[in-house]
């Protein structure tokens, strides 16, 4: 009998034969453009840098896949971001120790997280109206925190080492870090019993909890899991920019959900891969990156972010009418004629 485990494997597998590959290639295709459009894209200091913008999105759509392939959203992963950099901000201006300052900017994450979890796992709240109401309130509290301020003043120890590389590969050494958090979602969501009731919560709680899945306790654990990674991310953001201000990471879960639709992961819940949202974060910084080197401006990057999310959740609907309409003819067809 096939075990569950390689079931899992196997679904994982096709996924990774399917969709994916075909997002590696648009990925592939975009480097070798921009290769040939800018001199010098192809080189180890463009590594760097792309991947130095491209950890943030990364780590903050990892635990945004898991909450959408729940059938939820988190919108407030941007301002919480911007909370946790402003704590570490305010604390740092206050000269505390760097090192008390960066776990209670994690710590503030935590807590961020854990409310979320609170609104919509116990007090039943729609997650995408609870969202936007914290992701107001979180970024009105880095403005209490830390109010017009800039602060820059930062230990270089700390800020070398998010900006140091691993020999002359141009690779930053954080992105060790999330390539370990990177294979730790994998394990947990497609080799995991958690993680395989997630896709069940997704289609429907009520199977899920006939399966044995606690439907609250997984939602409330899921966005302080959230929460923790974008108070991480705070930190990374203050330390890469060498500033933390109340607006730090605005707009970025728009990008952030972008780059998991993109991937695969389905809006109403249910499917989706972490290759797929790895693949998609690389894509979608890469496409980033590449249009700053050409100078356009922020506003039609915001434009072509919103293009992207709009494609991301039309294009597989459509995908599936025609999938759905070749089945049936080829049913029709192969159907005995009377």
């Amino acid at each position: 009998m096939t075990s569950v485990s390689a079931i899992g494997r196997s679904k994982l597998w096709q996924r990774i034969n399917m969709r994916d590959v075909a997002m590696l290639g648009v990925l592939l295709v975009v480097i070798v453009v921009n290769s040939f459009a800018r001199d010098n894209f192809a080189s180890t200091t463009t590594v760097g840098f792309l991947l130095l913008d491209v950890i943030p999105i990364m780590m903050l759509a990892l635990p945004m896949t898991f909450i959408i392939i729940s059938a939820e959203i988190d919108l407030s992963v941007a301002s919480i971001v911007g909370v946790s950099a402003a704590t570490i901000g305010a604390l740092v201006l206050r000269e505390e120790n760097m090192l008390v300052a960066a776990f209670a900017g994690v710590g503030v994450g935590i807590l961020a997280g854990a409310f979320n979890g609170l609104l919509v796992a116990y007090l039943g709240l729609p997650s995408l109206a609870a969202t936007i109401g914290t992701l107001a309130l979180y970024r009105g509290l880095a403005l209490v925190i830390i109010g017009d301020a800039s602060v820059g003043s930062f230990p270089e120890s700390w800020t070398d080492f998010v900006q140091t590389r691993i020999g002359d590969t141009g690779i930053p050494i954080p992105t060790i870090a999330v390539l370990i958090f990177i294979a730790l979602a994998v394990m947990m969501l497609h080799y995991h019993p958690f993680g395989r009731g997630l896709f069940a919560l997704g289609h429907s709680p009520e199977a899920a909890r006939f399966v044995g899945v606690k439907v609250e306790h997984a939602k409330f654990w899921l966005f302080v899991a959230s929460g923790f990674v974008a108070g991480l991310v705070g930190l990374y953001w203050a330390l890469r920019y060498g500033s933390a201000r109340s607006d730090s990471a605005s707009g970025l879960e728009l990008t952030v959900i972008a780059a998991v639709l993109l991937g695969g992961v389905s809006i109403f819940g249910g499917r989706g891969s972490i290759p797929g949202v790895v693949i998609a974060a690389l894509l979608v910084a890469t496409i980033t990156y590449g249009f700053r080197l050409q100078r356009i401006s922020d506003v039609v990057l915001v434009i072509i972010t919103g293009a992207l999310l709009i494609a991301s959740v039309v294009a597989p609907n459509y995908y599936q009418r025609i999938r759905e309409r070749w089945r049936l003819i080829t049913r029709a067809k192969d159907s005995p004629t009377s």
